[in-house]
């Protein structure tokens, strides 16, 4: 099982984006994404396609494919390699009526054991000349859990709740703010059904039980972006982002970047992103004994890591009247992105290093590659 939203940070395909008062323009866009990092390779195409209908209405769809094969250090330590595929169709609308956006998004991702499915509402609208826009969001969505290869499993249920609150503001002709609020609540099976903690016999044997993670969660996440622009047409871009959580988890994300343009067609960028969180409360690398707390957990991504990533990206804009041909398309951008990003793990161990005493192996870390072939065209 791979959760639904694996590859969410790399999706720049995503339904109608707008601020308050513009509706996006036409355009169709083709996204080719390989992620390569820990025993996880990921891959695979998105196709988005966004349509005007007068000044005031626009409909979005997506699809979006992974192909999925996992040897990463969990799945080794748990259990076997596999393969798999995942596919996400995505439907959206807006609605623009003076200066206020009406949007509304379905999404359905299925794999062969996860289902997910959520509708997502948004209005925005742009004030005080268009220098400040405000926006809300809300979304919804129920989850179906399996256990491949396992009849006696019964599916469990996720209920996931997402409220959105944003400001953009212009500060100046050169500097624009973005503030972001976001509050998460799930409920219901939130653990992964193949994963197992490890617990301490008496004789220093290690021992394996299923996880068992708490009903719910509820997490918020506040943002604050800017983008300052430089006189001879570049742009400085920084973010940060603090998270937390129900489950004790804390959160820290820095991003700053750089966007350069180089004579009319070429623009380049690149960004540093640290980022770096503490362990969940019910966490632990190897547990004492057997059931020893109400709640069990050694998924890596609830220990305590920092991650490092040094990212990349060329683009080239062409314009339609090049390709008599082609006379439909008005411009278009031909984007490749890079990013490597390197994890650190403060309080999960390598169990694939052999001759160490438990709770003595190595501490793990790992390199990814993120990779993104993408082309836009407006019409």
């Amino acid at each position: 099982m791979v959760p639904w939203l694996l590859f969410s940070t790399l999706t720049l395909l995503n339904p109608i984006i707008s601020h308050g008062g513009v509706l996006p323009e036409d355009r169709a866009d083709v996204l080719y994404h390989s992620y390569d990092g820990g025993g996880v390779e990921v891959s695979g195409p998105s196709v988005l396609v966004l349509k005007k209908f007068g000044e005031s209405v626009a409909v979005s769809g997506n699809y979006y494919v992974d192909t999925i094969s996992s040897a990463s250090i969990d799945v080794v330590t748990n259990a076997s390699p596999y393969s798999e595929e995942r596919t996400k169709f995505s439907l959206g609308a807006s609605y623009l009526h003076h200066n206020t956006t009406l949007s509304l998004a379905v999404t359905n991702s299925e794999e062969n054991d996860y289902i997910a499915n959520s509708a997502n509402f948004g209005i925005s609208t742009d004030m005080f000349s268009g220098l400040t826009t405000v926006s809300m969001g809300y979304a919804i969505g129920q989850d179906e859990v399996s256990r491949n290869y396992d009849a006696l499993f019964t599916p469990k249920q996720i209920d996931r709740q997402n409220y959105r609150l944003g400001l953009t503001q212009v500060v100046s002709k050169d500097l624009v703010l973005n503030l972001q609020f976001e509050t998460i609540t799930d409920e219901g099976y939130l653990n992964n059904p193949y994963r197992t903690v490890r617990y301490l016999n008496p004789d220093n044997s290690v021992g394996r039980q299923e996880e068992v993670y708490p009903a719910t969660r509820t997490s918020h996440a506040a943002a604050i972006r800017s983008a300052y622009y430089l006189p001879y047409r570049a742009a400085l871009h920084g973010e940060y982002r603090f998270f937390t959580d129900s489950w004790g988890i804390n959160a820290h994300s820095f991003e700053v970047g750089y966007s350069h343009p180089w004579q009319e067609a070429w623009l380049f960028d690149l960004k540093y992103r640290h980022h770096t969180q503490q362990h969940a409360d019910f966490y632990s690398d190897l547990f004492p004994y057997p059931d020893a707390q109400n709640f069990l957990a050694r998924d890596k991504e609830l220990s305590s890591f920092d991650s490092n990533s040094f990212g990349a990206t060329v683009s080239y804009e062409f314009n339609g009247d090049r390709w008599q041909r082609l006379d439909f398309i008005e411009r278009g951008s031909l984007n490749l992105a890079y990013e490597y990003i390197l994890f650190d793990y403060a309080d999960y161990r390598d169990l694939t290093a052999t001759g160490h005493l438990p709770g003595e192996e190595p501490l793990y870390s790992f390199g990814a590659h993120v990779t993104q072939l993408y082309l836009s065209i407006w019409f």
